[in-house]
């Protein structure tokens, strides 16, 4: 068994933290008493909270890219923009902690539209960008910005999301999930070729 490193083991009880209560709770003190270091050491890894927060992010992005790249194989575009429309609603409701602090809170670090998802620096908006291009290519999809369509599914679901989070839908999770497919469907439809 490989032993952790300390910026690994100062990661992971960050992760755990976060997971449970929230960006408010990693502070340093609370990571390094979780580590059983002094919170002077953590410095020696990160410079300051906000390095450590945004490994953190940058992390769970990349994971998440994965788990989109591993449902963009499918040759049809249109099963393909369904099917990555699903690990966005599983992040959202498994991890809603990092998900709020990925796309619900302001933050400096965090990418803007359009220079940013044009210089291609979003690993998940890549996957959908990706199939939505070739969907205009083949054209199964109408012709348009493929980057403001994009744009357009992930606000979409967003919102959808952040409905639901709210209490604004009287549905269960699985009945929202049901809902939540179907609508991205009716969406979907409405930008065929």
């Amino acid at each position: 068994m490989t032993r952790l490193t300390t910026p690994e083991k100062i990661l992971k009880a960050a992760h755990a933290l976060f997971e449970r209560e929230g960006a408010d709770a990693v502070t340093m003190r609370r990571v390094a008493d979780a580590v059983g270091i002094t919170p002077m050491a953590i410095y020696r890894h990160f410079p300051n909270r906000d390095a450590l927060l945004k490994k953190l992010s940058d992390d769970s992005f990349k994971s998440e890219a994965h788990e989109w790249e591993s449902r963009s194989r499918n040759p049809d575009v249109l099963k393909r923009l369904i099917a990555l429309q699903e690990p966005y609603l599983d992040y959202a409701l498994t991890h809603p902690h990092l998900f709020d602090h990925a796309f619900s809170v302001r933050r400096d670090d965090a990418r803007r539209y359009p220079e940013d998802f044009h210089a291609r620096l979003s690993p998940t908006f890549n996957v959908a960008l990706d199939a939505v291009i070739e969907g205009m290519a083949q054209g199964v999809l109408k012709q348009d910005d493929p980057y403001d369509v994009t744009m357009t599914l992930w606000g979409h679901q967003h919102g959808l999301i952040a409905l639901y989070r709210a209490g604004r839908f009287s549905y269960d999770e699985a009945q929202f999930r049901a809902f939540y497919m179907q609508s991205l469907r009716r969406l979907l439809d409405g930008i065929q070729a």
